[in-house]
């Protein structure tokens, strides 16, 4: 249990969404202490609670458990609004909250090929990751006997997000852009909206820190290519919220709800590559919807009510730059942009006109324009319909 004010935080270091609340928890100036899951405390109280077993998890002073990191930071940052780790004016705010999505779930696939298509170049790393996370002790052998068995339960997950051989070309080709334009905008600022960091780069940090920037081979080519995208991975594992690289920088987001002009590039790669995927499975989503319209609210969205971190609905196929991508449904991750769209749907006057202007100059209309045949919300852990 905690105590003194004192968060758990239930992760390890290699995990995907760990790298998204530590980052957030550092940043927030919030006081925690990392376990691992060999823990015998995870086992006998945490995972019967969630019920699966997945990292990260947040255990609150007063012993209430958080599983989704989205749930983690809202939770936070409604007890301690200060220091403002999210944007209070509003096209910022939803320009936010989209990148953060975008993180979130869309580098999924990136992140996950980088970590198991060159497995071989980087086993002996991944075995130690591994077993550190799931087997205490300095056994190394055991260790990495623990790992081989869950590295290959992942490994697997490759075709499930689109990541075949056919596909990988693309897959690389589109990461690198967007190392590129993420590359050039922190020449310019420190954080994706200016002085200081938001839900934005939390969700950004959740490929690029674990996966992306840890893992010896995509490790070495951020470094090589994209040097200002590494260095804010570090930036952003460091309590400071300011940089000496940017001694005139206000540690604030930009005057005026204005973004950073940089960031459009960044943006247009968003709503190019991961609208095809959008526009995909909402389409899916509702037409899983009008095939079940008596559902109760509360029942779990997923194939055969399996609760799943990242559950599906079904397959989905859909072309995205050139080549035809056959992966599993996300409904996570429509949960997750639909949550930053009603941010952009809530905004009025001048507000709304600036915000509409950015997105057709980025060219995201059609996405923007997505509206869910029914909402979903997490409950007791799992998506669900509301």
């Amino acid at each position: 249990m905690t105590s003194n004010g004192t968060y758990v935080l239930w992760g390890s270091p290699h995990s995907y969404y760990t790298g998204k609340i530590r980052s957030y928890l550092i940043k927030k100036g919030v006081r925690y202490r990392e376990e691992f899951t060999f823990h015998t405390q995870f086992q006998a109280r945490i995972l019967p609670a969630v019920r699966h077993f997945v990292v990260p998890i947040l255990e609150t002073p007063d012993g209430r458990i958080l599983q989704d990191t989205t749930d983690m930071i809202e939770h936070i940052e409604a007890a301690m609004p200060l220091p403002l780790m999210i944007p209070d004016t509003p096209v910022q705010k939803a320009v936010a909250w989209l990148l953060g999505a975008f993180g979130s779930e869309a580098l999924l696939p990136p992140g996950m090929h980088y970590r198991w298509s060159y497995r071989a170049e980087q086993e002996n790393f991944l075995c130690a990751e591994f077993g550190r996370l799931l087997q205490g002790g300095p056994d190394r052998e055991a260790r990495y006997a623990t790992a081989r068995q869950t590295m290959q339960y992942f490994n697997d997950f490759l075709p499930i997000l689109g990541v075949t051989p056919e596909t990988i070309p693309t897959v690389e080709a589109a990461y690198c852009e967007l190392l590129d334009a993420l590359d050039e905008h922190f020449l310019h600022v420190p954080y994706l909206l200016g002085g200081r960091p938001s839900i934005a780069d939390f969700g950004l940090m959740a490929p690029m820190f674990a996966h992306l920037a840890r893992d010896p081979v995509p490790a070495t080519l951020m470094k090589n290519r994209a040097s200002n995208v590494f260095r804010w991975t570090e930036r952003m594992n460091l309590a400071r919220i300011g940089d000496g690289e940017f001694p005139d920088c206000p540690e604030t987001y930009p005057a005026n709800d204005e973004i950073p002009a940089s960031l459009e590039p960044v943006l247009r790669l968003v709503f190019q590559d991961w609208g095809a995927q959008l526009l995909a499975d909402a389409q899916a989503y509702d037409g899983w919807v009008a095939s079940n319209p008596s559902v109760a609210g509360g029942t779990l969205v997923s194939l055969g009510g399996k609760r799943s971190v990242h559950p599906s609905i079904g397959p989905l196929e859909y072309q995205w730059r050139g080549c035809t991508i056959r992966r599993s449904t996300s409904p996570h991750g429509l949960w997750h942009f639909d949550k930053a769209a009603a941010f952009a749907r809530a905004l009025t006057g001048d507000a709304e006109s600036r915000f509409a202007a950015l997105v057709r100059r980025t060219g995201g209309e059609q996405v923007m324009g997505i509206r869910l045949a029914r909402p979903m919300t997490r409950h007791d852990y799992v998506l669900v319909l509301a």
